[in-house]
């Protein structure tokens, strides 16, 4: 009786708590490169990004949500090439196709004709060093708007964006290396020949490595090149000491593709912080897109790819969060377009959704059978079924906390299928027996308690909901 009291008292604020007393926590989630819109190889990663993101601030973390923008290097000047021939193109000249290694996707022409329209002829057959910086900055800025407005479409919004060629401008990567420098950490030798690789074939080079290996990695890592330019490594550690100077603790959201760079880059954590900073890394498993059970292909570099927006479109926000959140972040996920929509519980989208609905209609269905003002709840009425609800929304602030502490905002989808299906089975027991209904119009007081169980229920349903980004249905068609 006490608990769903509390329940209604706390109303939306019911399972939020002070945990995470104010602790500084950076949350970096998506991080695509800016080289085109966003395709379902980033969704999982950004939904589960975001999820951890406002189940830390439920809890009392104080929290950052950051976007690391990789702007330097190969892939964006084969960007800003590409975006210089759509430019040609939109001047009139037949380009031809595409060639290989460049971006041959249609999201490049608005860009080449809005830079044919600002500069006219201006950069056709000059060399690239007279326009590879601009075309290159142009094409990322408005890729980053691309993006921002495919996040938006999903809910998602970033606190920072940080930027790979402003750290490099700034002087932030030579000053890491220095620091590290400066600890004994930095030394020029040659890296052991890889496996596989004939002796004949291998020709040592020496680099300037980083002691990696006193850190827990399986070996040292080269932070520049022989030819003097950072490494990618060399740049992320100085992006992760950068961070790290602004928060307690940093969390990464990375594809599982990435999994072999985890151990360098919390070796350079450890190394930079002293051991200090608390840095974890997630490693989030790619989706597989089916249709009618057959694979969707996506290829970035080939411009045949599902983007998210298209997705989104199809399906709608809520359905995408909500399947991103159904399994663990380091399982395979298959993303079947005709199962994430189809009315049934074992679709745990629409499943959970029609448990609020169902509720929502309670209110409107009362007034007809039950009429005039309904008396104050009594528990004392429930019996074993109504009791074991109450068991199970009591559970809610305990399956938070522990969800946040382990960082794994998935328990939460999981929480809310399972109360949904008891919801459903205590609510189907009275097709069979008109008195274990919810409403029961000749008691009253019966009628109001289990209403007010029900409205408990429901609000715990929204209050899971919205910590998954996902909204809750007054009534489904």
């Amino acid at each position: 009786e006490g608990e769903l009291a509390a329940v209604h008292a706390a109303a939306d604020a019911y399972g939020r708590s002070k945990a995470g007393a104010g602790k500084r926590v950076n949350l970096e989630y998506v991080s695509a490169n800016p080289t085109g819109p966003m395709h379902m190889g980033h969704c999982r990663g950004a939904v589960v990004g975001d999820a951890l993101a406002s189940l830390l601030a439920f809890t009392g973390y104080d929290v950052t949500r950051e976007y690391y923008i990789n702007d330097a290097g190969s892939q964006v000047q084969t960007l800003g090439r590409s975006v210089h021939l759509r430019y040609r193109e939109a001047l009139g000249e037949d380009i031809g196709a595409i060639p290989e290694g460049f971006y041959p996707g249609d999201y490049l022409v608005p860009i080449g004709q809005a830079l044919a329209a600002e500069f006219g002829d201006k950069y056709v057959g000059l060399a690239e060093d007279h326009w590879l910086d601009l075309f290159r900055t142009r094409a990322v800025d408005a890729m980053m708007d691309m993006i921002r407005a495919d996040l938006a479409l999903l809910g998602i919004h970033h606190d920072i964006f940080s930027s790979e060629a402003e750290m490099q401008r700034t002087g932030k990567v030579d000053a890491a290396i220095q620091r590290l420098t400066d600890m004994g950490l930095i030394y020029t030798g040659t890296l052991e020949k890889p496996k596989g690789e004939a002796d004949d074939e291998w020709e040592p080079i020496p680099m300037v490595l980083f002691r990696a290996s006193q850190f827990g990695d399986d070996s040292d890592r080269p932070v520049q090149r022989p030819i003097g330019l950072h490494t990618y490594f060399g740049n992320d550690l100085a992006y992760h000491a950068d961070k790290a100077s602004r928060a307690d603790e940093l969390i990464d959201i990375w594809g599982a593709d990435h999994a072999g760079t985890v151990k360098r880059i919390k070796a350079a954590v450890a190394a930079l912080t002293e051991g200090k900073a608390k840095f974890d890394v997630k490693l989030v498993q790619m989706v597989k897109l089916l249709r009618d059970g057959e694979p969707v292909k996506m290829s970035k570099r080939s411009g045949n790819f599902v983007t998210l927006a298209d997705v989104v479109e199809e399906v709608g926000k809520d359905v995408v969060r909500f399947t991103m959140l159904t399994r663990k972040a380091d399982a395979q996920m298959d993303f079947d377009f005709a199962k994430v929509v189809e009315a049934s519980k074992d679709n745990p989208v629409f499943y959970v959704q029609y448990a609020h609905a169902r509720i929502s209609s309670l209110g409107r269905r009362v007034k007809e059978a039950v009429p005039g003002t309904l008396p104050a709840p009594d528990p004392s009425r429930f019996g074993a079924e109504e009791l074991a609800l109450v068991r199970e929304l009591a559970n809610f602030p305990r399956v938070v906390e522990a969800a946040a502490n382990a960082r794994e905002p998935h328990r939460i989808a999981f929480y809310l299928y399972d109360l949904a299906a008891s919801f459903h089975g205590w609510w189907n027991i009275g097709n069979d027996d008109p008195s274990r209904r919810v409403i029961v119009a000749d008691d009253a007081e019966l009628t109001a308690s289990r209403l007010y169980l029900s409205a408990g229920i429901a609000q715990v349903i929204r209050n899971g909901l919205a910590l998954m980004g996902v909204a809750a249905l007054e009534e489904m068609s």
